[in-house]
């Protein structure tokens, strides 16, 4: 008899996110006629999206700005209701689960954000910022506060002495670890991290990237890394994922897509990382501009920067499928034999 396959800890259902109004209003068609007013306009951030993520595991997602990564995380995290489709935690829909149960299924998802100076109220000390949300809920007593939040900011690598200052005394690669610490203090089982270290001098970054790694030993967590920097990615993740104009376009264990990389935009994106053998290299960026996600092309939305794009890729979208064990492409190339 096999093993039954383990339920993924997030499940991402056919997700899509658009931003902007979906339906006109009734004087609408009068005020466009005499210039007063403009069609509706959908920002596609996010287009019909599945993807699972194992517990335990680090999933790394990558692209460029705009391609929807961001809002990707912030679906995961429940921050952001998704426009179509599901997120299922532990194979359950949120949206149909008693109220208290939802929330306490959220708690387990945390996310850490990119910029540590806008995402701490100035307003709070360390204290109050990392005790709030465990007391809210019930999972520290008042009493036992002080000693809680100690713990949480010890874990994240900051002095307890620290916790009746202001976020304006600490420095930018502090001021994440409170981040950190604030996040840890509901105990999650999973971490979203949205451009954690992208703000943060190189030397920081790798402070705060190996503190990750140590969580995950210590506490068996499980994350979602989103990041520009393939180097970040390479280091820290089991599995990349790799998003373009709210799609994804390839994923596959990290060895196999830095190795193999299948489809265009990915082999793009990994020819112009910066090696030592190619001191002489000239390096540019991918040619052309990323399409704006308020008219996407049509067919794939690579097509009008693909050296390899034929007729059918600008009429026909590429399923995201198998080209090897766990590696997904999404590229009419693989179906040419």
């Amino acid at each position: 008899m096999t093993d039954a396959i383990e339920m993924p800890l997030v499940r991402v259902n056919h997700v899509s996110k658009t931003f902007g109004r979906t339906q006109a209003g009734m004087l609408d068609p009068w005020l466009q006629k005499l210039g007063l007013s403009r069609p509706p306009v959908l920002t596609h951030a996010v287009d019909d999206v599945s993807l699972d993520i194992a517990k335990g595991e680090v999933v790394g997602l990558v692209g460029e700005s705009g391609c929807g990564k961001s809002t990707l995380g912030r679906m995961v995290a429940g921050i952001m209701e998704p426009t179509a489709g599901q997120v299922l935690v532990n194979g359950r829909d949120l949206k149909t689960v008693a109220r208290r149960e939802a929330e306490a299924a959220r708690l387990k998802i945390q996310m850490i954000f990119q910029d540590p100076y806008a995402s701490l109220n100035p307003r709070m000390r360390v204290r109050d910022i990392v005790g709030e949300s465990p007391r809210l809920h019930d999972m520290v007593s008042a009493r036992d506060l002080d000693r809680y939040v100690s713990e949480q900011l010890e874990r994240a690598g900051l002095s307890a002495a620290l916790r009746n200052r202001f976020p304006h005394q600490f420095s930018g690669g502090q001021r994440q670890r409170i981040g950190i610490a604030r996040a840890l203090a509901v105990a999650p089982d999973m971490l979203v991290c949205d451009e954690a270290v992208a703000a943060l001098d190189v030397s920081i970054q790798a402070q705060i990237l190996n503190l990750f790694m140590q969580l995950r030993s210590e506490l068996g967590l499980t994350y979602l890394f989103i990041s520009h920097d393939l180097g970040v990615v390479e280091h820290l993740s089991d599995r990349v994922v790799i998003m373009y104009l709210g799609r994804i376009v390839e994923q596959a264990p990290v060895e196999e897509i830095f190795r193999q990389p299948n489809h265009p935009y990915t082999q793009a994106l990994l020819a112009e990382i910066p090696k030592m053998r190619d001191r002489k290299k000239v390096f540019s960026t991918i040619k052309g501009e990323i399409p704006s996600p308020l008219n996407p092309p049509s067919g794939c939305h690579f097509h009008p920067r693909c050296p390899h794009a034929m007729p059918r890729c600008q009429t026909e979208v590429p399923l995201l499928k198998a080209v090897a064990g766990g590696h997904l492409s999404a590229c009419h190339l693989n179906d040419q034999t």
